[in-house]
């Protein structure tokens, strides 16, 4: 009878870990898996990322006040040995994207980001915010310069404001891909490719042959990256203790 009960809660349990995960991934668009015995968080970033002011209910976002306390949560985790950023977005709040690149960029935990789809605008310095970046052929990354949407004052401050944030994303860029600020700003202000706009848009193969992405690859490679360097940091550890 004892045996019973304790097979029925343990059911019980199973059900209702299921079920969190079904609602994590229905609310936040994050699932944590396992990959050859190592437990990795996975994180989507779809749509608009959206930052201080909400966006219509018909628009895809991905809410940076939903993204961030999710990322502390993550690096103070016992359990969680890695983590995978997967992109689809077409940019969003410039400030809220930066904020969570520069977040991802400090994390200690092993990263990795996908691009699939689309990496555009923001979602650049997302991309290469992560300890290594993948992406597969078929998406394509848009680089342009900051710019707003709604009526902008054409103020000297403001013009000023634009020009700094363009600055720090520029940076940001430089200090965590294979290019240079200087290449970085030339795709940024390339005319001639974008109707009525200046920017560049590459694809999957164009990103990694410029050095704004690390390499091409899908999902089993970005997880078997992830898998390698959790090993390597668990023998490392096993080194310095033995």
């Amino acid at each position: 009878m004892l045996e019973n009960y304790v097979n029925e809660d343990s059911e019980e349990e199973e059900v209702e870990e299921e079920q969190e995960k079904r609602d994590s991934v229905f609310e936040t668009g994050s699932i944590t898996v396992q990959k050859d015995g190592h437990f990795i968080h996975c994180l989507t970033v779809i749509g608009q990322i959206e930052g201080h002011y909400i966006l219509p209910s018909r628009n895809k976002t991905t809410k940076y006040e939903h993204v961030i306390p999710q990322l502390v949560a993550i690096e103070e985790s016992k359990d969680i040995e890695g983590l995978l950023i997967i992109l689809n977005t077409v940019g969003g709040d410039v400030e809220a994207g930066l904020a969570i690149a520069e977040l991802l960029s400090t994390m200690q935990t092993p990263t990795a980001s996908l691009v699939l789809g689309g990496g555009h605008s923001i979602g650049v310095p997302l991309a290469v915010s992560c300890k290594k970046s993948f992406i597969v052929p078929s998406a394509t990354m848009t680089v342009h310069p900051v710019r707003m949407n709604g009526t902008v004052l054409g103020v000297p401050q403001t013009l000023s404001y634009f020009e700094k944030m363009q600055d720090r994303i520029v940076k940001f860029v430089a200090n965590n891909a294979a290019i240079s600020a200087d290449d970085f700003r030339d795709l940024m202000m390339k005319t001639g490719e974008l109707v009525m706009d200046v920017g560049t848009v590459l694809d999957g193969e164009e990103a990694v042959n410029c050095g704004l992405v690390d390499a091409l690859g899908g999902l089993s490679d970005a997880l078997e990256y992830l898998n390698s360097q959790i090993e390597e940091g668990n023998n490392a550890v096993h080194d310095s203790q033995s």
